[in-house]
């Protein structure tokens, strides 16, 4: 499988909140970040997220509240999902 990505992923593991609009909150781990999103592991079993839906996400345990984020859903896999970074106009 080629890797035709722009941005170079860096190790991240964190704890990250998902607002969804519909299913509620999610806590999940980080995986990677890059420049314009990243992956969180996640299960299928409680992957309720669909390709396209735009959801909230917030880095969780850090010594100040980190700004919330809007993601957008662009890739579902067996092991979890690639959120991209929705700027805000």
């Amino acid at each position: 499988m080629s890797n035709n990505r722009k941005n170079t992923r860096t190790p991240l593991k964190v704890r990250l909140r998902i607002d969804h609009p519909v299913h509620g909150e999610m806590l999940v781990t980080t995986r990677d970040i890059s420049e314009c999103g990243v992956y969180v592991l996640m299960d299928q079993a409680q992957n309720m997220l669909v390709m396209g839906e735009q959801v909230q996400g917030q880095v969780q345990g850090l010594p100040m509240e980190a700004p919330i984020l809007s993601l957008e859903v662009v890739r579902i896999e067996p092991l979890g999902v690639g959120l991209r970074f929705v700027q805000s106009d």
